[in-house]
Parts: C-alpha cells; structure tokens; sequence
C-alpha cells in the first residue's frame, strides 16, 4: 500500500541528525521486515544491539497518528530506526506483508483452540498469568475500573510506614542541603507517597486517603522549619497535597464534626507550611450538596456570577470531573465543564460519547483558545471523524495559544495525508512564520509547488528579521542552503560562543568566497584564547586557526599566512600544549 506520508514529512518529525543517520541506515538494507496489521506498519530494524529494534507506525488516512521504538532513543523527533522505517515504508511499498490483525487471528479460533493458545502464552511467559486473572475478572464481573483495580479495605489502613518515610525523606533532605546540594532532594519522592494516598481516593476510599494525608501533612509540618532554614521551598508539595486533600474530601461523605475538625486542621497546617489550602478548604465546604453546585450540575448557572472568577474555581472544577468521570455521570461532567467555560473537557467529552454535531457547533461559536481547537481535533480524528478534525484545526489556527505551532504542523500533515495540499501549504507557512525550521521550510516548498518563487521571498524576508536565539539554526541552514551567503555571515556576526558550530559551516562554507571576514572572524575567536593562556582550549583555537589558514591559502596569501603563524609560534613558544597542536597547522 502506499504510506499517508512524505519524505518532507519524515524530515519534518527527525532531527536533521536522525534523519540523515535513519537515511544511511534505509540505505545499508537495516530495515529487515516491514508488516502491516490493519492500521499498524511493524518494522524490525538492526542496529547496534544483536536483537533488531522493533519500529511500530500508527496511521489513519490523514497520516501517521503515532510512532514508536524499543531503542532508548529519548530526545526530540523520531530515532533513525524510525526514520529508516518510515523511508522504507514510502519508498518500497510493495515490501509490506499485509498480515491478519489479532482479532482476525481469534476469529479464526474456536473455544477450545483459544484455550490453548492463551495457556500456551502463559507456558512461554508466566508472568501473563496474572494479567489473565485480571481481564477474565473485568469479563466475567463487568464493572469501572476503580471499583476492581484496588480491593475495599476492611480494617483501619496503618499511617505509621507513611509518617516516617515522610519524616526519613525530609530528613535526609536536610542533611544534603546542609552539604551544600543544590537540587530539590525530597519533592519527587514526596509527591510519589502523595500520589498513593491519591490512589485510595481514586478507589472511593477516601477515609484511607484522608488518614494517610494527615499523616504525610502532619509530618512536612514537624519538620519544615529545618528545612526553610535551608531555603527549602514548599509550594510544590504544598501544592500537589492541596490537590490531592481536594480530591480526598470530595470522595467521602464527611459529618459536620468530621468536617469541622478537617477544616481547622488544614488552616493550621496552611499557616504552617506559608502555603495555600484554599482548595481543599473550598471542597470542604461546598462538598458536593451546595446549592449553586447542585444547579451547574443539572445544566444551570451559578445564581452568583462571581464564582466563576474564584482563584481555584476552575482547579476545583477540574477536580470534580475527574471524580464525575470516575462515577460515569456523563450528564453531570457535561454540565459543569459547560457551565465552568472548561471547553477542552466539554467539547473532547462530546466527541467522545459520540455527539459530533454537537460539538462541531458549539466549538465554531465558543473555541476560544488554539489548545481547545487542538484538543477537539486530535479527540475527533482518533474517532475517524478526520475531515472534521481538520476543519476544527483550521479553525484552531488564528486563535491565541501556546500551542500554535503544534497545531500547525499537525494541521499541515493532516491536510497532506488527506489531499488537500492547499490546507498544508498554509498551515505550513504558518509554522514557519511562528517557528522557523529548515524542515518547515522544506515543507512550504513541497506545497508550494509553481508557487514558491512568490512565496520565498517573503518567509526569507521573516527569517532576516527574527531575532529568536533558536532561529539562528534555521538561518544557518536556509542561508546556506538557498547560497545567500551574506545572510548566513550576518546570521553568526555577533556569535562570539567559543564552541559555535554554526560559526564553523558558515566559515566552512564561505572560505572561497569571503575569504577575508573568515579570516577576521578567525583570528578574533582564536587569539584570546591563546593570550589568556586557556590551555583546556587550545585545541578550540586551533580549529579556529585551521579556518584563517584556508582562507588565506584560498586569497592567495600563502606568505602572509606563514608569517603570522611563525609570529604566534614565537609569542606562544613557551605554552608546550599549545605548541604541540600547532604541529596541525604546518
């Protein structure tokens, strides 16, 4: 079959370093296998270990939706193995085997056939076992996930284990400030015995949350004042129990005393900690019987408009329907995220439960923000409603939002994999506009088609002009690579970064050309380093060197070249290091 997907597309999802090393490894025939299962291509590709690394590619018709690999590649884009996949998959459709998928696999079993298959995989690997137990108990015993995940606790949880790993933690973090340790030593693991306190409520079993979270906040109060002695911050613990004390109380139902006492207690700690309770302090009060609580949930508004602007209205709000989600109160989730403006989680909700139309309407009247189009788009394609998700993320496009250039880059592969090449021309020039990239660039050209010539112009023009740090890459690689030489030279000007790679393949490039700014630009970058006597960096000098020395070789100035070296081999004879790198240079 022939891929959703582009050559710029791949370029566009790599680095430029895992592109071309994912190119040579297409090339060396790295990609053994290449098997698609309804809509998964599967890839062995070899690489450094003995085992091949195993490449999946999840698409639809708009594209790839995900990628993945078992190599511990874990930076920016895809890894070569992907690379080299996806250039195998686009470049050599026919080598994909079309193989059943696993329900069509079953289909073809009976009762007794797949008895033995399932004890034959757990013959071969044990461990499965226990995940059989758990999918036959979910089969035979239908029931939400909560309910089963964790059995309900019949006696008394003991807080003790809590409190003093609290207290161990806090404890050892002091000892490593008092060493001089600079990182935060205890939040990551405080937040870790948070999150089990969190999963007792998650399970409605609040009074075993509650009971650990006394402990685990009575504990950060003991000990805090050593700790702020040493500059320790508490907000992100303060914070993380604010939300989880939240999401506590709102999954019990707590007597008036009980309450009483719960409030006081978390007033005092508030102090205590300089934090803030207000959150939680705002359930505990309103719990899930306030009136104007009642009237959102039964599709109304607040009768005070006010609460809407509450400091942690929303964080509250966001809260409850996590626990409404949990209930599977469809109605009721609908009509607090709609009443609180939580677009994202009232129109994805929509999508969800199937109500297209309705969400389409609501999101062309009231989408405000680039991250609720995203949102809505991304939930509607993964329910194949893929000509509405891009209409959505046209939509998306000129809102406000900090996720702008995602959403254009996914809008500009969407609109490729779905044939509307005009769509992904835009969305295309759009990230550039906001991000340029030479991958963006590349892009726009692919679309552009007869149009470039009147379209480069003007994104070369926003390139001259942006003076975002991270565009100095794009600059560099644009400049060079249209022959604007000059430009790539103004782009590195003020780079006086002793390690500058760009300043290195501008040189590098214009040394023939320019040979006289190479020449300036070298010496400059070159000199201190040797005056100052950085010995640790001699070998950057003479790198720098080796470029003034080509350029003077390339202007004809061979002599004038001997003799300014021979005059830094007299200043500099006495530094041996130095000395000994300059035999690079004869």
């Amino acid at each position: 079959m022939t891929a959703p997907i582009s050559i710029t597309t791949i370029q566009h999802q790599a680095t430029s370093n895992s592109f071309s090393r994912g190119e040579a490894y297409y090339q060396q025939g790295a990609v053994a296998d290449l098997v698609q299962r309804g809509n998964t291509i599967y890839a062995d590709v070899e690489g450094s270990e003995v085992t091949p690394y195993r490449v999946s590619l999840q698409f639809d018709s708009g594209g790839i939706t995900s990628a993945g690999c078992t190599c511990p590649y874990d930076y920016e884009g895809w890894c070569k193995h992907i690379v080299a996949a996806a250039l195998a998959w686009v470049r050599q459709p026919d080598r994909v085997e079309v193989r059943p998928t696993l329900p069509q696999l079953l289909d073809r079993l009976d009762h007794v056939q797949t008895q033995r298959l399932v004890q034959a995989l757990v013959k071969e690997q044990p461990e499965l076992i226990e995940a059989v137990d758990l999918q036959v108990m979910l089969m035979s015993n239908p029931a939400p996930a909560a309910q089963v995940a964790v059995p309900r606790r019949r006696t008394a949880i003991d807080v003790a284990p809590f409190r003093r790993q609290v207290r161990h933690i806090l404890r050892e973090g002091v000892r490593s400030l008092e060493e001089g340790y600079e990182d935060d030593p205890f939040t990551d693991q405080l937040l870790e015995i948070i999150e089990k306190a969190l999963a007792f409520a998650r399970n409605e079993d609040g009074t075993s949350a509650i009971a650990i979270l006394e402990a685990i906040t009575a504990a950060c109060v003991d000990e805090w004042d050593d700790i702020s002695d040493y500059g320790g911050d508490s907000f992100p613990i303060v914070e993380s129990l604010n939300e989880a004390w939240t999401e506590a109380v709102l999954s019990i139902d707590l007597s008036p005393p009980e309450a009483v006492d719960l409030r006081l207690m978390l007033e005092e700690w508030q102090d205590a900690l300089d934090g803030d309770f207000s959150m939680s302090l705002a359930a505990l009060q309103q719990g899930w019987t306030d009136p104007d609580l009642q009237q959102a949930l039964q599709g109304g508004h607040y009768s005070d408009p006010e609460r809407l602007n509450s400091p942690c209205g929303q964080d509250l709000a966001l809260v409850r329907l996590q626990i409404l989600d949990r209930q599977g109160q469809q109605a009721e989730y609908l009509n607090l995220a709609k009443t609180e403006g939580l677009m994202v989680q009232y129109l994805t909700r929509l999508a969800e439960i199937g109500n297209i139309e309705e969400a389409m309407t609501t999101a062309r009247s009231r989408m405000t923000t680039a991250e609720e189009a995203f949102a809505l788009a991304k939930t509607l394609r993964e329910s194949n409603h893929l000509s509405e998700a891009l209409a959505i993320a046209q939509l998306g496009l000129p809102l406000p939002g900090n996720c702008r250039y995602t959403l254009a880059s996914w809008t500009s592969e969407l609109a490729e994999g779905l044939g509307n090449s005009e769509i992904a021309l835009d969305a295309s020039i759009l990230a550039f506009k906001l991000r340029p990239s030479f991958a963006d660039y590349q892009r726009v050209a692919h679309f552009a088609a007869h149009q470039w010539n009147d379209i480069k112009p003007e994104l070369l023009e926003i390139l001259r002009q942006t003076q975002e740090w991270a565009a100095r890459d794009a600059k560099v690689d644009i400049f060079l690579h249209e022959g604007l030489l000059d430009d790539a030279i103004a782009a590195v000007q003020t780079d006086t970064y002793y390690r500058s790679e760009l300043v290195h393949r501008v040189m590098q490039a214009v040394v023939a050309t320019h040979s006289d700014w190479v020449i300036a630009a070298a010496r400059q970058r070159a000199e201190p380093i040797m005056e100052q006597g950085k010995a640790d960096r001699y070998h950057e000098a003479v790198q720098w060197l080796k470029h003034a020395k080509a350029a003077y070789l390339h202007s004809g100035q061979q002599s004038t070249w001997t003799a300014y070296f021979n005059q830094l081999q007299s200043i500099h004879a006495r530094k041996r290091k130095l000395m000994d790198l300059f035999k690079q240079l004869r």
